[in-house]
């Protein structure tokens, strides 16, 4: 038998790689972006409810309308825009889910995709899987500013969509309102969809505010927004998110979701529709994370290492050039086996053709594990 696979040349993840290293050499993992620490029990208390309840069948395919209900309410309270719980909003298996089912509803053959690079690891194996073409621009250490000269030059006949994704992993870095306004300018009167990956949105620090791209009434014409209660709640295995977009776009969605994963565990939607009643429950994430980021900035200050402080998400970008001309996958996995910390190379997010010499390290642990993590790097 001679098989054809559509996607070919893929490595194996860089979190799988980093983690098995890990867990073999006993290391602190710092790598994978989740927390080593339980979710609120009033919302495990209210999942466990929901299964008692008797929600342990099929959700609706769109998701449980109470959920979309409370997500329609967050809109409104934080953004104060609308999106209809009943047409505009679709809870997803993961926000990952939602990337790859609009990827695949509106991108075909020879279709052109802006993505920018660092750029999380399923934008492009989507965009190939269903015969698009990656366009790649470059975000350059340690700002990651979009250069949008270059992504107007870059925009054609064949360009179909533009995925951002703000507060930005790997970078940590976020989107200012002139960044959405120039694309707005930029998209407006094209058939260009904008996704816009925002699952950090409830993770930004200095005083900043989130610019969603439904803040901008042009743009939120053209746009999906996708988001990850996974990432916000500390409970990254539930893999339940949630996409919006005008109706029109959504309806397109849906006729791909529907065969995709259909609808998504019911008791955990259920459950998070009461937790979100309270919307305390987000609202004090920024404080909270920024205290974890200032925590472990604060511990390893004197070290080698050179950093800006990372402005969203729960992530750090550490700069090592001072420390060895390494490439920085072969500087991680060094870490890891003979120091005992695991990280993230940044250039595995460019392809490996862009080495700033800059690891990703995940904050979102306990004070001990960032102590920890401290005492081995104050030492490199």
């Amino acid at each position: 038998m001679q098989l054809t696979p559509k996607l070919t040349n893929v490595e194996t993840s860089i979190f799988t790689v980093m983690s098995v290293l890990a867990n073999k050499h006993n290391a602190l993992n710092l790598s994978q972006g989740f927390p080593n620490f339980k979710s609120d029990q009033k919302l495990i208390d209210a999942v466990s409810k929901a299964m008692n309840s008797g929600y342990n069948q099929y959700a609706p395919m769109a998701g449980n309308l109470e959920l979309r209900q409370a997500i329609a309410k967050k809109f409104e309270l934080l953004y104060d825009t609308s999106y209809h719980p009943e047409t505009e909003i679709t809870v997803t298996a993961g926000a990952t889910q939602a990337i790859f089912t609009i990827i695949s509803t509106f991108i075909k053959l020879g279709d052109e995709v802006i993505i920018f690079k660092p750029a999380y690891d399923c934008y492009q194996p989507a965009i190939e899987l269903n015969g698009g073409k990656p366009i790649a621009i470059g975000l350059q250490a340690p700002n990651y500013k979009i250069d949008w000269i270059l992504v107007e030059k870059s925009i054609n006949y064949n360009t179909k969509m533009i995925i951002i994704n703000t507060p930005h992993n790997p970078s940590g870095t976020v989107m200012s309102k002139a960044d959405l306004l120039k694309l707005q300018e930029l998209t407006n009167h094209t058939d260009i969809i904008v996704l816009s990956d925002e699952v950090y949105e409830h993770i930004i620090f200095d005083g900043e505010q989130h610019q969603s791209v439904c803040l901008f009434p042009q743009l939120k014409e053209r746009s999906f927004i996708t988001a990850s209660f996974g990432k916000t709640f500390h409970n990254t295995g539930w893999k339940v998110g949630y996409c919006c977009a005008p109706k029109e776009l959504m309806e397109a969605f849906r006729n791909v979701h529907q065969f995709n994963v259909f609808s998504v565990h019911h008791p955990t939607q259920k459950g998070l529709a009461d937790y979100l009643t309270q919307p305390n429950h987000y609202l004090d994430l920024s404080e909270f994370y920024q205290e974890k980021r200032d925590t472990f900035l604060k511990l390893i200050k004197d070290s080698k290492f050179k950093f800006t402080p990372s402005k969203g998400t729960y992530f750090q970008v550490l700069d090592f050039s001072e420390i060895t001309s390494e490439k920085d996958l072969d500087f991680a996995k060094r870490l890891t086996i003979e120091k005992g910390i695991a990280s993230i190379p940044l250039s595995v997010f460019n392809d490996h053709q862009h080495d700033d010499k800059v690891l990703r390290f995940c904050f979102a642990k306990t004070t001990e594990t960032l102590k920890a993590a401290a005492e081995i790097l104050n030492k490199i």
